[in-house]
């Protein structure tokens, strides 16, 4: 690395880290994101203008070029695709930024092998990081969103001998590692290590449910922040370097939260194949019971609603799927004229990626103070005349706290159990990732709104209108 130089290429990289820390410090919190997001974007542009003013770079018109493409390309895509498809956009955007990283490492391989330079034991062993980070990042993260997309199947796929394959895997990744360091130009070794570290990455992700995406997503993250800083050695660039732990490092935060709110181990969800994928195979088997559920009609859940004191509406992942936050926030103005106290259940894994939820809700511009994460509201449900659950399922079953042959057991969970009367806004019985029966659903107090989320919705709306 190169030393620290008061220029003003240094102060710029200087000036960009900053912005950085700035920036995700201010994406901790909904009422600041958007602004978070402006900030570390200035510091990426001061970041790439300094780069490419430092370094000796041949050609600026094809550079020019390219970014030009790629800045299309991404504000096309951002600007057309759907929230409810943002976790897969993360997946990808993940998937690219692993792909460039290795590429980088690549490249430079290619150049050393090609002008005869000597390859220093630094610098092999920031390409061998690079190259199997990256690649795992790449692979992987174009698994998850195949699985989210639908394209494969989002249950895990799991083989026989799958875990000693894998193992086998990664043994000859750091075997060919060390033919590599002993004979830095054996071009067939490195290919070699190269289709080893893509084929790792898709077997990372395919024994790995739907349901546990957001801990993936975040993990995956945080290792296409590694590979920047692999790169950044290969290269010697401070601010690549920088810039990518603060992502690793953020991104394993993120992954040990959400982890948390789970009850479980990074290594159950990565290697454990837990869960169903869509719970609609287990629910057909589940849906067999003595018990009974107690079903209403959209003028009736009105009634409840509109009479109410207190709602707490609790969002999930039936809500993204059907795209019904926008008519959420219609039902939650409408509740506002007849002076109900409207509040928000966010749990941390609801959805498919990290703050799903809240950037669903943010694009029906729910109001941030309407917002409560799990340990803010879960005391207030004692209190609250009528929850109101929207698709949620597995984050609001009342066996995680007393079932201890429940594989969701431990899990914390919304205390929606706790409010006065409970209605739950489902197609059918199905069950969720888990692949279990939701308590809550036969309770004497929980009435159940079969049907689509939006649909549903929409007709409270439309009754409560009349109130």
């Amino acid at each position: 690395m190169t030393d620290f130089l008061p220029t003003g290429i240094q102060l710029t990289y200087l000036v960009a880290a900053s912005l950085f820390i700035l920036g995700l410090k201010k994406l901790g919190s909904p009422a600041t994101a958007r602004a978070g997001n402006v900030w570390a974007a200035v510091g990426m542009f001061l970041a790439i203008v300094a780069t490419l003013l430092d370094r000796q770079v041949l050609n600026y018109e094809m550079i020019l070029i390219a970014i030009a493409i790629g800045s299309v390309i991404g504000a096309v895509v951002a600007y057309k695709v759907a929230m409810t498809e943002m976790p897969q956009m993360v997946g990808l955007l993940n998937g690219l930024g692993g792909a460039a990283s290795a590429l980088v490492a690549v490249g430079e391989f290619w150049r050393l092998l090609g002008s005869g330079e000597p390859i220093s034991l630094d610098s092999n062993i920031s390409m061998l990081l690079d190259v199997l980070i990256g690649g795992v990042t790449f692979t992987g993260s174009f698994i998850a969103f195949a699985k989210l997309q639908g394209i494969m199947s989002g249950s895990p796929i799991t083989f026989s001998l799958q875990q000693p394959f894998n193992a086998s895997l990664l043994i000859g990744y750091v075997v060919g590692s060390g033919f590599l360091i002993l004979d830095p130009g054996n071009l067939p070794i490195f290919l070699g290590i190269v289709v080893i570290s893509l084929i790792l990455g898709v077997m990372f992700v395919i024994p790995i449910g739907g349901g546990d995406m957001p801990v993936v997503i975040s993990l995956l993250n945080s290792f296409s922040g590694l590979a920047a800083a692999a790169a950044g050695f290969v290269v010697m660039n401070n601010m690549l370097i920088i810039s990518g732990a603060l992502v690793g490092a953020s991104g394993l935060i993120l992954t040990q939260i959400m982890c948390k709110a789970m009850n479980r181990s990074l290594a159950n969800v990565l290697f454990s194949a837990f869960g169903t994928g869509s719970g609609a195979a287990a629910g057909a088997a589940g849906g067999a019971t003595d018990q009974t559920v107690h079903s209403i009609d959209a003028e009736e859940g009105a009634m409840m609603l509109g009479y109410a004191r207190s709602v707490v509406i609790i969002p999930g992942y039936g809500m993204a799927v059907a795209q019904a936050q926008h008519a959420v926030r219609e039902l939650a103005d409408q509740l506002d004229r007849l002076g109900v106290e409207v509040k928000y259940a966010i749990h941390p894994v609801a959805g498919r990626m990290p703050g799903h939820m809240n950037v669903l809700l943010a694009e029906a511009n729910v109001p941030y103070p309407q917002l409560y994460d799990m340990d803010d509201i879960n005391p207030q449900f004692d209190q609250t005349d009528v929850a109101l659950v929207i698709g949620a399922n597995d984050v609001v079953n009342p066996a995680a706290r007393h079932d201890s042959a429940s594989p969701i057991y431990g899990m914390p969970i919304l205390d929606v159990d706790r409010a006065k009367h409970t209605i739950v806004i489902k197609r059918g019985m199905s069950t969720g990732f888990a692949g279990v029966e939701n308590e809550l659903f036969y309770k004497d107090k929980t009435m159940m709104l079969f049907g689509s989320a939006k649909d549903m919705v929409a007709k409270l709306v439309s009754e409560v209108k009349q109130l």
